[in-house]
């Protein structure tokens, strides 16, 4: 039997114009799969609904090669104080493995979500992969590369969306290690922009004008592509927005007003 060790979490959100504070249960150190990496928390919302919520399934950044899933908390808990079901997976990192491990994990992940989605008060035909930096990377490539999902017996056309914070979609960054995260001969399949089908789900990519560590650029060239291959995408840009602060946006601090948030939250209202 899994263990879970379910947490009360305060969250404030705005509602009408006035501050108000919504809670979620959140269920952690579940396993998805038998590796000690493979395992997740879910960030359910407490109030009571009759209709089933949207799942999102959100991977963190760390270059491939570092993070915890604790590091999705401030999302995670954004997302379920505007009503959205959030599971936060850990994966397997370089060194241990190197691409395309990591999407295996990730899929594995989206499939547990599936399966328990109703656990949750989830509806399992309305999930959305969503990650930051390299985590959102990892999530084009689910939504772009039908390999992946396949192999757990799903679809990537039957996402609900990909929601892409700063990703690299169009060129992997100039950082140490990437030719061995990357091996040569792997690196024609390893870019989302690369493996478009023309069936992806919508997609919203969300980047800071500001950003030295991943080109803006990367949005508006997956975009492009995407549009030439009459994908649905939408793309939103922040002035001033370097790369983590597009993160700090969902902090309990600035949640409540802050348009990154909002966009994010529109757009799976929207699908």
């Amino acid at each position: 039997m899994q263990r879970r060790r379910f947490i009360q979490a305060g969250l404030v959100m705005c509602v009408a114009g006035a501050a108000e504070i919504a809670r979620a249960q959140t269920a952690e150190d579940i396993a998805y799969g038998e590796h000690w990496r493979q395992r997740l928390d879910v960030y359910t919302p407490e109030a009571k609904t009759n209709a089933p919520r949207p799942i999102v399934v959100y991977f963190y950044g760390g270059s491939w090669r570092a993070g915890q899933r604790s590091d999705s908390r401030d999302i995670a808990q954004a997302l379920a104080a505007r009503g959205v079901v959030t599971v936060t997976p850990d994966y397997r990192l370089f060194p241990e493995i190197r691409f395309p491990v990591f999407l295996d994990d990730a899929a594995a992940a989206v499939r547990w979500a599936y399966d328990h989605a109703s656990d949750y008060g989830g509806d399992p035909h309305r999930i959305f992969v969503m990650g930051h930096s390299s985590g959102a990377h990892i999530a084009a490539m689910l939504a772009t590369d039908p390999r992946y999902l396949k192999v757990q017996g799903l679809s990537n056309e039957k996402l609900a969306g990909m929601i892409g914070l700063a990703g690299p979609y169009a060129m992997i960054p100039p950082e140490p290690h990437m030719d061995e995260i990357f091996p040569e001969a792997q690196r024609a399949q390893a870019l989302p922009i690369d493996v478009i089908t023309g069936h992806e789900p919508p997609m919203l990519l969300v980047t800071g004008t500001a950003d030295k560590v991943v080109d803006p650029r990367n949005s508006d060239r997956f975009a492009d592509a995407l549009r030439a291959h009459d994908d649905r995408v939408e793309v939103k840009r922040y002035g001033g927005l370097g790369h983590s602060r597009i993160v700090a946006a969902f902090l309990a601090a600035q949640r409540t007003d802050s348009p990154v948030v909002a966009d994010v939250a529109a757009f799976i209202d929207a699908h």
